[in-house]
């Protein structure tokens, strides 16, 4: 069966932030230090959905999809990050499910989105190794209460931008800036996601995945120069995070010194566990320039001029996503699992009318044109399992606050009124035309 869905994670919908025992995150502590967010906004309140989520599920079912991708909150379930387990937190996340399967809809939680409890953050965070084990514990805790109902559970999201946001450059939670020191927080995140697998099947999980957002890579030019410095990008934001998972070594790390000197015996072969599914998240390809002498990165950025671009800046290139499964097939060949799409979408300056309603229409354009850039790679022989639309709510997305929406429901901050946009009418419709077992 093909998973059609929709996304959100917890920290940028939930709110709650203090209530039922829940303990502080790392994105509790950043967004409340002055300079942080955009306008000072923080994820205390969000989009109220640890208390509106019967509304939001009635969402889902709008839609018809039969497929939603979640995060659970680690500091919820387990507020200083290990030890004791807060009851209400793994209750919420059991009538959740519970809700999900009365109405069809399967469950696919992420057990890792970025908001790493404040406790473990104190003793050293993904550049700590214990990180790793209380991150297989946590696994085992919240699939013993959930496992005989979730078929395909996703370890971690995004472990490139946690490490290059939140430990190379700082612009996210924790907010360190350590450049090329951040790469333990790259091995500790692979080795919690391999020591996960194996928690996760000892608990009975039927499949398990693991998500990272890819981008094909471009060289600015054919010079030898930024065809280097390409393939530096490629390795550090693609192959850091799916070479260890899918054959077993990390790649080439010579550019980045000190590389992996924090790895030990046998912790490859614990990454490498097989795993049934990969989640790809795709927003964008990346071109990539030989960097100026002096600078402390083999690459940078160097744009991607000539496309029309998102509420965020983003360009808009939808035959990239064709680009980058035909570019994982051709590259790891008989090691890459079937494929879901964790994450797609994009965000607009979504006004309501006066009547309330949101006509965007480009983001209908996007997912269409999106979903056809699948299918034709699909047609090229690449295993696609499953489309998820980032985001079923508009939400808090990180350093940006409440300026970027994503939503294909409108949400109104201060109300907390859900309003359905023209994109969530064009899915719902979409889905029903779809034979689900295509």
């Amino acid at each position: 069966m093909f998973l059609w869905g929709t996304a959100t994670a917890a920290y940028q919908i939930e709110g709650a932030a203090d209530e039922d025992g829940r303990g502080p995150s790392v994105w509790d502590v950043f967004t409340h230090e002055p300079g942080r967010v955009r306008d000072g906004h923080t994820g205390d309140v969000a989009c109220d959905h640890y208390h509106r989520w019967p509304e939001d599920v009635a969402l889902m079912a709008g839609l018809g999809v039969n497929a939603y991708r979640f995060s659970v909150s680690w500091p919820r379930v387990l507020p200083s990050g290990a030890g004791e387990v807060n009851a209400k937190g793994l209750d919420f996340y059991e009538r959740l499910v519970d809700a999900l399967l009365e109405k069809g809809v399967q469950p696919v939680p992420t057990l890792f989105h970025w908001d790493l409890p404040q406790a473990l953050e104190e003793r050293g965070g993904w550049l700590s190794r214990d990180t790793a084990a209380r991150f297989a514990d946590y696994a085992a805790v919240v699939a013993g209460r959930l496992a005989d109902r979730v078929p395909l559970w996703i370890t971690l999201n995004e472990p490139f931008v946690h490490m290059a946001y939140g430990y190379a450059m700082g612009v996210h939670a924790p907010g360190r800036a350590v450049l090329t020191g951040a790469l333990p927080a790259a091995h500790h995140q692979l080795l919690g996601h391999g020591l996960a697998v194996r928690a996760l099947r000892a608990a009975g999980a039927r499949e398990v995945a693991i998500t990272n957002n890819c981008t094909p890579v471009r060289p600015a030019s054919t010079e030898e120069p930024d065809l280097r410095a390409a393939e530096a990008y490629d390795i550090l934001h693609n192959r850091l995070f799916l070479d260890p998972v899918l054959l077993g070594a990390y790649p080439d790390l010579s550019a980045y010194p000190p590389g992996m000197d924090c790895v030990r015996d046998g912790d490859l072969e614990v990454i490498a566990a097989p795993i049934d599914a990969l989640g790809v998240n795709y927003y964008n390809p990346t071109r990539i320039a030989a960097p100026e002498e002096g600078a402390g990165l083999p690459f940078a950025d160097a744009g991607l001029p000539g496309h029309p671009t998102t509420a965020f800046g983003w360009p808009i290139v939808p035959d990239g996503l064709r680009e980058l499964l035909t570019g994982l097939k051709d590259r790891y060949g008989a090691a890459l699992p079937p494929i879901h799409i964790t994450e797609n979408g994009c965000s607009q300056e979504d006004v309501p009318t006066e009547d309330g309603t949101v006509e965007d229409e480009g983001r209908i354009a996007f997912l269409r044109d999106h979903i056809a850039a699948m299918r034709r790679a699909m047609a090229e022989g690449v295993d696609v399992r499953g489309y998820f639309v980032w985001s079923l709510l508009d939400n808090f997305e990180w350093a940006e606050g409440y300026h970027q929406r994503f939503g294909l429901v409108h949400v109104d901050y201060a109300t907390q009124r859900r309003t359905p946009k023209a994109s969530y009418r064009w899915y719902a419709e979409w889905v029903r035309s779809q034979n689900t077992d295509t």
